[in-house]
């Protein structure tokens, strides 16, 4: 009887053959691979990526006409009239003028609705004042902080059939926001919403008489400065009692298409969305990555969640991303299509929604007891398709899938014993290799980029730089790595077949590689395989990407390349198993891969929230570490394919030249890291401090204060405004909601344009020292309706906060949280918002009562309070300074930073 010696491969045994058997078959198929095939190869990959993404995120419907669109139809050219109507008021922030007329003319459109309705529709508008309130949210953005307001105008529009009574107590929430920062016309965020949201209420007009439920569509004021409008909607309007679902609409760039980044708790608004959108467009990754809070930013939609319990969906645009909040989301920038693809998309939902008897019965608060498994996963294909699931469906899903793949590796492992073993934790060796070299590499890369260009981040105007940058070295490191774990690999795999007597060296050299590359192929199955582990076992929804790198690939190669005749050795791979296994993951995943690429790019924009508080390579670090990630887990099975001779020069050659070449590029200037489209964001204010350290009086510092939240030095921006500004490091300013640690400022003309009767007042009404200490002060913030105020959490246990003048509580005693020590209340309001408050501070039975001496000096005082109130006023000097800011530069604006100008007082511990 022959012996059946044991085999490397993980899949079948192998008798031993004769040397003449194999081979005239063997040398007739060496393993051997043209750089030509693996290049072309790497090309089709490429290319089909990214007609993926195009054909995803940029293919968008043709604009209608009015015409076109008919009565019951909606029109993007109709929508685009109230953008332009809207975007030419300027900027119109809470408490503006500007504002006041965006909402007369919100107002006079919906009247017109009004009149043009179907007679058997009632259309009832309402403009409504919203009183002080205040707002404390439970996590996300604002987290640690109150939220006050006060005089915030919303308008409201309810859609509902005149002959169906029971409709007025179901309805449809359709949400979006009036005002902006004070940086920006706000085209896209969210002039755009609006006038979508316009358009939808006029052709639901038309449709409403076959409705069951109403349709309230709120135009609210107050988003930009703590999701008030919505708060103060929920909390105070007669019709909030009556809604079933909400529906936010909201814009983090301008246009393109608005896709569902936020759904549920229950499944089935998406569920229904997924059924009758035209040209559905959702991520649930978009969903993970923001609410994991990697994404600093909130939408009225938490609102909705937290405080009301609804359900509902998140809709944003998301194209461009860099302009957020700058001059630059502006009406020229919005892709045409852009609306009608929300606008239909919308429209289609809506109607069928609204018809729905199922409304009534959406669970408003899902329960934790099922620990998410009624939540919805989902994902479209091409912005054709969407595919929607319970989490209940995917754990099972996705349990099934890893216990049929573990049964497959440990019978495959069973049958090629020790060997077999070793081949396989020495490729997983070699996968771990990979993501060390390419994130090597690529943040290298990102280090070296500061030293020899002119800014820091110069590929944000220019995201195609990105390739050569970042990943041009991870391909190198990834390459790199995997070809040392291939070299151990083929070291283990020669000791293997030298036992083999019977085959000759040139043969048994040609089996090691063909198996080594088997093995380095299988191991990218292994690496996904972890990863749908860790996904499931954390019921993260976008784990399904985990399923489908895993399925298709090990699919194709069981279906091409595994085999049950023992007596076969191994051969190359075929070219046909890659491309059947990758056909499906880059199908489902390059687009979104892409997209988010663009958008991490985009927010470097605003990254420094600390302006100078993070290093300048941070950006950079960032952006090169997801390019290397996604590079190492889509590419290691093509990787596989590159170690047989005649590959692998030729393509690291390739990514040294186009390395080399994107270097020279940034390094010479010959593409501006900026421009007047994609601009730097920068803040000009001009600061009258105040601060003072126990009960000294400090006279008034004025001084104008330049800075950015892009990353790198001000030094070219400061030589072309040339308005005497000096810049570094040594001139800490504490802006209250953040520190600004590098700017550049200057003293000379900042004593105009102001008025010290404006500057806000903190007095100390009462201070009573029993068992428990209790102070009382007073607060005048004299002509700002736009404060922030901080409380020291280390020495205030509790606080509560009244209106002096009507002597209304606005916040009472409850949970104080804090950030850092402090506790944040921001407040915003209208022209008759209150300016004079009173303020009751709980003290920690263990707070600091007395300061410190250190060496016989009186040390300087802690503060107990910080204030900065933000005022609408441009002074001389300041109107000089953005009179010559240099076109590639742009007001940023956000609810934590000033306007362009800011008092900033304090009161000490020890006052």
């Amino acid at each position: 009887m022959r012996r059946r010696p044991q085999s490397t491969s993980a899949a079948t045994t192998k008798p031993e053959v004769s040397e003449e058997q194999i081979a005239p078959s063997w040398v007739a198929q060496r393993p051997q691979r043209s750089p030509f095939v693996w290049l072309t190869l790497f090309l089709a990959i490429a290319y089909g990526s990214w007609g993926v993404f195009h054909y995803q995120f940029e293919s968008l419907p043709a604009p209608l006409t009015a015409e076109q669109a008919g009565k019951r139809g909606f029109s993007e050219f109709s929508a685009l009239e109230h953008v332009k109507a809207l975007t030419q008021l300027g900027p119109h922030s809470v408490g503006s003028d500007a504002l006041h007329q965006a909402l007369q003319y919100v107002l006079a459109e919906a009247e017109k609705i009004k009149k043009t309705a179907h007679w058997e529709v009632d259309v009832e508008v309402d403009s409504f004042t919203a009183k002080s309130g205040a707002n404390r949210m439970a996590g996300g953005l604002f987290k640690g902080r109150t939220l006050v307001y006060s005089d915030l105008n919303h308008i409201i529009i309810r859609i509902l059939p005149k002959y169906a009574p029971e409709a007025v107590d179901n309805a449809i929430l359709v949400s979006s926001h009036i005002d902006t920062v004070f940086s920006t016309g706000g085209a896209g965020d969210c002039s755009s919403c609006v006038a979508v949201m316009l358009e939808l209420a006029r052709g639901i007009s038309q449709w409403a008489h076959g409705f069951k439920h109403a349709v309230i569509f709120l135009f609210n004021t107050g988003e930009e400065e703590g999701l008030n409008g919505a708060h103060s909607f929920i909390t105070q309007h007669p019709w909030s009692k009556s809604i079933r679902l909400a529906i936010d609409l909201e814009a983090m760039g301008i246009g393109g298409k608005s896709g569902i980044f936020q759904a549920g708790p229950d499944p089935w608004p998406i569920e229904t969305f997924a059924a009758v959108a035209k040209y559905p467009s959702g991520q649930i990754i978009a969903q993970d990555i923001f609410s994991s809070g990697a994404i600093k930013s909130a939408t009225d939609f938490q609102v909705y969640r937290e405080v009301a319990g609804l359900s509902g969906l998140d809709f944003a645009y998301a194209d461009n991303t860099a302009v957020y909040h700058t001059k630059n989301d502006k009406l020229e920038l919005l892709k045409l299509g852009s609306l009608q693809h929300l606008g239909e998309n919308m429209l289609a939902f809506l109607l069928k929604i609204a018809a729905s008897s199922h409304l009534t019965k959406v669970n408003t608060m899902v329960e934790e007891d099922n620990k998410g498994q009624s939540t919805a996963v989902y994902f479209d294909i091409l912005g054709t398709y969407m595919v929607v699931y319970r989490q209940r469906f995917a754990n099972m899903l996705h349990k099934s899938v890893i216990a049929q793949s573990l049964l497959i590796w440990t019978t495959s492992l069973l049958m090629g014993g020790y060997p077999a073993a070793i081949s396989l934790a020495l490729s997983c060796l070699s996968v771990i290799l990979m993501w060390i070299f390419a994130l090597s590499f690529s943040v290298l890369a990102a280090f070296i980029i500061p030293l020899i260009s002119s800014s820091p981040v110069p590929y944000v105007a220019n995201p195609w730089l990105v390739v050569g940058l970042f990943a041009a070295p991870a391909l190198l490191g990834a390459l790199t790595g995997q070809y040392l774990g291939y070299l151990v690999l083929h070291t283990h795999l020669s000791n293997v077949y030298a036992k083999k007597k019977q085959i000759s060296p040139v043969i048994q050299a040609d089996l090691i590689k063909s198996e080594a590359e088997r093995w380095l192929y299988k191991s990218g199955s292994l690496q996904w395989l972890i990863l749908l582990i860790l996904g499931t076992y954390y019921k993260i929804g976008s784990s399904y990407l985990a399923l489908f790198w895993l399925l298709p690939p090990a699919f194709a190669y069981g279906f091409l390349e595994a085999t049950l005749t023992p007596a076969r050795f191994p051969k190359p791979l075929k070219l046909a198993t890659l491309l059947i296994g990758l056909a499906v993951p880059i199908l489902i995943s390059a687009g979104g891969f892409i997209r988010l690429a663009g958008t991490i790019i985009g927010t470097v924009v605003r990254l420094d929230r600390n302006p100078g508080g993070t290093p300048d390579w941070l950006g950079n670090v960032i952006v090169a570490t997801y390019v290397a990630a996604v590079m190492c887990l889509t590419l290691v099975y093509l990787l596989s394919y590159i170690h047989l001779p005649g590959a692998k020069k030729s393509i690291v050659l390739s990514t040294c030249l186009l390395f080399g070449l994107s270097l020279a590029v940034v390094s010479l200037g010959i593409v501006p890291p900026f421009t007047k489209d994609t601009s730097r964001a920068v803040n000009v204010v001009h600061v009258v401090d105040m601060t003072r350290s126990f009960d000294e009086k400090q006279d008034p510092r004025s001084y104008v204060s330049l800075f950015s939240s892009t990353p790198g030095k001000l030094t070219k921006e400061v030589e072309q405004i040339n308005e005497g500004f000096r810049c570094g490091r040594d001139k800490v300013v504490d802006l209250v909601t953040f520190s600004v640690k590098y700017s550049c400022w200057t003293f000379d003309d900042t004593d105009s344009g102001w008025s010290e009767s404006d500057v806000p007042i903190m007095h100390v009404d009462s201070d009573t020292r029993g068992g428990e200490r209790i102070t009382q002060v007073l607060i005048d913030t004299k002509g700002s309706t736009r404060w922030t105020l901080a409380i020291n959490a280390d020495e205030i246990e509790d606080f509560t906060f009244k209106d002096a003048g009507s002597s209304e509580e606005l916040v009472l005693v409850g949970d104080m949280s804090s950030v850092d020590g402090w506790h944040i209340m921001q407040f915003s309001g209208g022209k008759n918002a209150p300016t004079k408050f009173g303020l009751t501070l709980f003290w920690m039975k263990n707070s600091t009562r007395l300061d410190h001496k250190v060496e016989g000096k009186r040390e300087e005082g802690t503060p107990l309070l910080k204030l900065r109130t933000d005022m609408d006023i441009v002074t001389p000097k300041v109107d000089r300074v953005l009179s010559k800011l240099p076109p590639w530069c742009s007001l940023f604006g956000k609810s934590t930073s000033p306007t362009t100008f800011s008092f900033l007082s304090n009161l000490p511990v020890n006052f």
